[in-house]
């Protein structure tokens, strides 16, 4: 990739960040900010935003906030903020070009959902915390309602499509290669060592709600069923995991658009 298909990266990557900054939008930027004030309020010092793009949620966190934002996305094309230094890095296929525990806060908004190996990025995440930093992510929910009928009738999650297997442009939603659970987003930050994970979402979809009425009674009855069949037959509920597992049923992911994810590095 780094040689005589260097610049089909580069052309990949210029797109793949266009994809991304098309779904991040206000809503997911509020709700970015509302996981920051829950995990530190009085949030001060250096700060990554990886993905930035035009640097929209940058602009957000300054308003509230004294930080020093630095961003790592595949472009410096896309940055219309000249004061906001932009590391280029393919994260497939290099980790984050920063040292160790170099960061108060990570963000990381419309991201994951791009990269073949979202955990490898968030073990990277963990290195360039400080004890103490948080991080804070967004990826499409691809559990509401909406996208689990698009799934059983088209194979398909909403927000994502058949792709080409050759020649393709990565943007919008042919850039989106990863579905995500919310359940599989907290595994992970768990795995990589973070703790007070808490999912939420940016707004709840009218279009799910429709849904919510016809299904919503029958994936309760499921849900429960199932919860005790993993207890009692698989034991694979534990005292950590239930709450997420319980989670994916929760009224906010079954309409929710898009997922935020706030998690703290343990300060020991």
């Amino acid at each position: 990739m780094f040689a005589a298909r260097l610049g089909r990266v580069r052309a990949r990557a210029a797109v793949r960040c266009h994809g991304a900054m098309e779904l991040s939008t206000p809503h997911i930027h509020q709700a970015a900010l509302r996981q920051i004030a829950r995990l530190a309020p009085g949030l001060q010092g250096e700060h990554l935003d990886i993905g930035a793009g035009h640097g929209e949620l940058i602009s957000s966190l300054r308003a509230r906030y004294q930080l020093r934002s630095t961003a790592c996305d595949q472009t410096a094309d896309l940055m219309r903020l000249p004061d906001v230094p932009v590391a280029v890095a393919d994260l497939d296929r290099v980790g984050l070009p920063f040292p160790d525990a170099r960061f108060d806060l990570v963000t990381c908004t419309e991201v994951i959902e791009h990269l073949e190996y979202y955990r490898r990025c968030l073990r990277e995440t963990w290195r360039v915390l400080k004890p103490g930093g948080i991080f804070v992510l967004s990826t499409p929910n691809i559990l509401n309602l909406k996208s689990r009928v698009r799934f059983l009738g088209f194979g398909f999650h909403n927000l994502f499509g058949p792709l080409p297997f050759s020649g393709r442009e990565v943007h919008a939603t042919d850039g989106h290669i990863n579905p995500v659970s919310c359940f599989y987003v907290a595994h992970s930050l768990a795995e990589a060592g973070f703790a007070d994970i808490c999912v939420t979402i940016d707004k709840r979809q009218r279009s799910s709600c429709g849904w919510l009425l016809l299904l919503g009674l029958p994936i309760w009855a499921i849900s429960r069923l199932e919860l005790r069949r993993e207890r009692r037959r698989y034991r694979t509920l534990d005292p950590q995991n239930e709450p997420f597992v319980r989670g994916l049923n929760s009224l906010d992911v079954l309409l929710g658009r898009t997922i935020i994810v706030g998690a703290r590095k343990p300060s020991a």
